[in-house]
């Protein structure tokens, strides 16, 4: 059972309750590649969920999505850039690729829904329910 205390776990089991359907968490593509390290190799990115059946991956934005978080950046990566930078730059590889192989990139952003100062969530879950199902109305069978 997934760690529900995390609030990317919570978005996404919302998800797999809404759409019928259990996404693979963390799935990573053969295609999806990050940065050569120094060894010349290249690790394949996560994504937070896949749903096969519907050609869907969800993307979970948390606050260092859109923020600089000090305790998440302050480390270099192997391409020379700040933690931060690479995310932004992995985040657009992910926007870019999984169409380019017929899976649409859905990304819900803790902006979204009702969360505190700090950019956790309140967890309203009608409320949340209400924000998901519009989000992924394309997705869902006709009612």
């Amino acid at each position: 059972m997934p760690n529900t205390n995390n609030d990317e776990n919570y978005i996404i089991d919302l998800c797999d309750e809404i759409l019928g359907h259990t996404a693979s968490r963390q799935h990573r593509f053969d295609f999806l590649l990050g940065d050569p390290g120094k060894s010349g190799r290249r690790t394949r990115l996560p994504v937070d969920a896949y749903y096969q059946q519907l050609e869907l991956v969800i993307e979970y934005h948390e606050r260092q999505h859109t923020e600089a978080v000090p305790i998440f950046d302050r480390r270099q990566t192997i391409s020379g850039v700040s933690r931060g930078e690479q995310r932004k730059i992995y985040d657009q590889r992910r926007q870019k690729v999984l169409p380019m192989h017929g899976i649409t990139c859905l990304i819900l952003d803790v902006g979204e829904f009702a969360h505190t100062r700090r950019r956790r969530l309140t967890r309203d879950r009608s409320a949340d329910c209400e924000i998901i199902k519009k989000r992924l109305s394309r997705f869902l069978p006709a009612s």
